[in-house]
């Protein structure tokens, strides 16, 4: 049952009370009118205690073995001290709004450990298999004390540009001995990461991660770097062995350190709420454009003479966007 007193939820957050960080995840994630208000005051009064996490997004070809890579790098945080917050954003049928809820199975010893806290979330329509609420939860669980906050993506689409636009360090997991290794990945997603890490270099693929490692390092040194401070290096690793795991956390600090000092870091983020900022205007005039009396009374006959042809899609278009203004228009009696 979901409670409508907002300081219930401030309050468990904060004690870091697993049961209520769920509840108030899933008020985050909730569509329903009544449930909107309430989150965006929870979010509000909580934005003071976020900032302070280390944020990772983490994202890599089918079968490079992220959720393998992120329970390994997981436990050995935890075992380090830290308090760790994974946010798998899984796959979810177009048709029927399913998802495959796996990654917390595969993420079997993380997920029972008490100072880590796994949030698979369907991806439902949103562009690129992004949660549609990814960001409020990211800012909750730094709330409710998790240093480390990483976001996992489906590794399709557009969803890497979505995750890159809200972590503070991008890293590419890629696999050796796949064929051609540079055509397994689109150079806008080369662009984005802050490093490349090939996995799996254990047995017999040592050698072909060697050698997929100087591949990379070549074809990043042709891409113009997002900072003059920052090369992105490029690591093997094996997620099974643990083999090269802490360099990669190293990697991460010593990037931190480095965007503090310059102060990038502050500038990333600022610009990175910006971006939020507009996302959720898009998404808020979405909302009120369908929720729109005129829009729901207009909106089937519409539909139909576009799907009979009778009526092209921009005229379509341009009759609902009319109907919207004109009803906006009379209720202000302009």
């Amino acid at each position: 049952m979901i409670s409508d007193d907002p300081q219930y939820y401030i309050d468990g957050v904060r004690q870091a009370n697993r049961r209520i960080l769920a509840k108030t995840i899933t008020l985050i994630e909730s569509a329903h009118p009544a449930h909107r208000d309430l989150a965006r005051t929870i979010m509000e009064r909580l934005l003071p205690d976020t900032g302070r996490a280390v944020r990772l997004g983490i994202t890599g070809v089918p079968g490079v073995g992220k959720s393998t890579f992120v329970e390994s790098f997981g436990m050995m945080l935890v075992e380090d001290g830290h308090k760790v917050a994974v946010l798998a954003v899984d796959p979810s049928s177009t048709r029927s709004g399913g998802s495959i809820m796996a990654d917390k199975t595969r993420m079997e010893h993380l997920a029972v450990e008490q100072n880590a806290f796994i949030r698979p979330s369907p991806a439902g329509t949103t562009l690129g298999g992004v949660a549609r609420k990814t960001r409020e939860t990211l800012l909750i669980c730094e709330a409710a004390g998790f240093d480390v906050i990483i976001v996992e993506t489906v590794g399709v689409g557009q969803s890497e540009t979505t995750v890159a636009s809200m972590v503070d360090f991008f890293l590419v997991l890629m696999l050796a001995g796949a064929g051609d290794e540079l055509q397994g990945i689109k150079r806008g997603v080369l662009e984005l990461a802050d490093a490349v890490a090939i996995n799996k270099a254990d047995g017999n693929n040592i050698e072909k991660a060697r050698k997929a490692r100087r591949l990379y390092e070549n074809a990043l040194h042709l891409l113009n770097p997002v900072s003059s401070n920052w090369s992105p290096p490029v690591v093997t690793c094996s997620a099974l062995t643990v083999e090269g795991i802490r360099e990669i956390w190293q990697k991460i600090m010593s990037h931190r350190d480095i965007f503090e000092k310059s102060g990038e870091l502050q500038l990333k983020r600022r610009t990175q709420a910006l971006d939020w900022m507009w996302s959720m205007v898009e998404e808020e005039l979405k909302y009120r454009f369908y929720s729109a009396p005129a829009i729901k009374e207009s909106l089937p006959g519409i539909i139909r003479k576009v799907e009979k042809g009778i009526l092209s899609p921009a005229i379509a278009a341009g009759e609902l966007l009319f109907s919207l203004d004109n009803k906006s228009n009379n209720d202000c009696n302009c």
